[in-house]
């Protein structure tokens, strides 16, 4: 059986699959609203342009999968990125690969946001659906609305007629 290890969300073991997202990421910083808020701006770019490709902003509910985990399929989006941002703080698993052709599975990462973190997929980045570790968990998505084909969806080939199990929880 071929196990997933999880790592730390950080902004550079992620920086080849797009973003991380989060106060510490923004461009910059300042105070706004005669000095009630504070704007942490431009935290990721958006990117979903290609064939006349607009922004929009939506919200995806998660429930968790059974355990162990399976990783069995992985999506991308050619056309645009696509960010997600936990609403409620609530820790998640990102599974990507690297690569633009079909992904096997020894390409795969595993990451965990800490729950202050999100993530922006770059344009073509493979990724597993959301994976969430509490019920109900929302999301906050930017992502692309438009013509054209923006989703391609794969199997993952077994390992040893098994599919890939993600290493969760991690211990010690």
């Amino acid at each position: 059986m071929m196990k997933l290890t999880v790592e730390p969300l950080t902004a550079e073991a992620f920086a080849p699959f797009g973003e991380v997202m989060s106060t510490a990421t923004a461009r910059d910083c300042y105070t706004i609203n005669l000095g009630t808020t504070t704007r942490f701006h431009e935290i990721a770019r958006v990117d979903v342009a290609d064939e006349g490709g607009t922004p929009i902003i939506s919200i995806f509910r998660g429930t968790p999968r059974p355990m162990p985990i399976e990783i069995k399929m992985m999506e991308r989006h050619p056309l645009g990125s696509q960010a997600f941002m936990p609403m409620a703080q609530q820790k998640f698993l990102i599974v990507v690969a690297t690569g633009t052709d079909t992904p096997k599975p020894d390409d795969l990462r595993a990451f965990i946001s800490d729950g202050t973190q999100g993530v922006t997929y770059a344009k073509n980045v493979w990724h597993h659906p959301l994976l969430v570790l509490e019920p109900d968990s929302d999301f906050l998505i930017v992502d692309r609305s438009g013509p054209g084909n923006n989703l391609d969806e794969i199997d993952l080939p077994l390992v040893d007629g098994r599919p890939v199990i993600l290493d969760w929880p991690v211990s010690g």
